[in-house]
């Protein structure tokens, strides 16, 4: 399966502000049908999304954090993509951590970047500030994974979602996640409470800060367990034990949600 691609933006003067709850539905149960139909994906966001993308830029930019990244407009990819310093800091931290995610998962920055390229064509342009926020966004999706302790599986995909809504809300996003764990509940055993995993998700991103806002390279010198401690993120107690249940069960848990999911994971507009 190809990397996730990243949430679909579109120019503000463009994009449409009416939301259009049944064209989203049509839309996700095509996704339903063919989860490497990422297409649907881009159809959902917009469908419900609305201006969310310019109520959180406004936010941000009204954040402390906000003005001066703006203006400092670093770009992650190549710094991420760079494992020759990340390889030299201390075991256990955030660093270690993510090129060894990376790794694993058979990722890089670079490929989000080109796979959100496929999507952003569809969008139109849009100016300086947004585009830079839209990358942001994408480019520290995969350091969500490693700071909130959702996996790829298709339950921690559609869990980091909803972590992802509470940290960059968009309806889309949680609609998408919702059914992602609707989905895989209906298969589960009843124990396993997926759907507590939805509603974890959700607050832990909404108690922890904001990650896109961090110094990305001064949180990568971090120890892991302090950084968390530090954001705020709380361990993901509902969605482990719903893995040992569906362990036990013999059920698949490690299958990819799709491609389209973890994106937003990238991270919602």
């Amino acid at each position: 399966m190809s990397q996730a691609t990243a949430e679909v933006y579109i120019h503000p003067g463009r994009r449409p502000v009416r939301v259009q709850p049944l064209k989203a539905w049509r839309h996700m149960q095509k996704l339903i049908a063919n989860k490497e139909d990422t297409e649907q994906v881009f159809h959902i966001i917009e469908a419900l999304n609305g201006r969310s993308f310019e109520k959180n830029f406004k936010t941000f930019i009204e954040s402390p954090e906000g003005p001066r990244l703006l203006k400092e407009r670093q770009y992650l990819p190549p710094l991420l993509d760079d494992h020759s310093w990340i390889e030299k800091l201390p075991e256990g931290t955030v660093g270690r951590a993510y090129i060894e995610f990376m790794r694993r998962e058979g990722l890089s920055a670079q490929g989000l970047v080109e796979e959100s390229e496929k999507f952003r064509s569809k969008a139109r342009e849009f100016d300086d500030d947004y585009l830079w926020y839209a990358n942001r966004l994408r480019d520290t999706h995969d350091l969500f994974h490693v700071l909130s302790g959702y996996n790829r599986d298709a339950l921690g995909e559609a869990s980091l979602l909803a972590f992802t809504y509470s940290q960059n809300p968009g309806p889309g996003v949680l609609f998408i996640a919702f059914m992602g764990c609707r989905t895989i509940a209906k298969h589960a055993p009843k124990e396993a409470r997926i759907m507590d995993c939805f509603r974890e998700g959700k607050r832990n991103g909404a108690k922890a800060q904001k990650i896109m806002r961090q110094d990305i390279i001064a949180l990568m010198h971090e120890p892991l367990e302090a950084a968390r401690a530090r954001l705020g993120i709380e361990k993901p107690v509902a969605y482990h034990h719903a893995l040992k249940i569906l362990t036990a069960s013999g059920y698949t848990a490690t299958t990819q949600l799709n491609d389209a999911v973890e994106a937003h994971d990238p991270v919602a507009a």
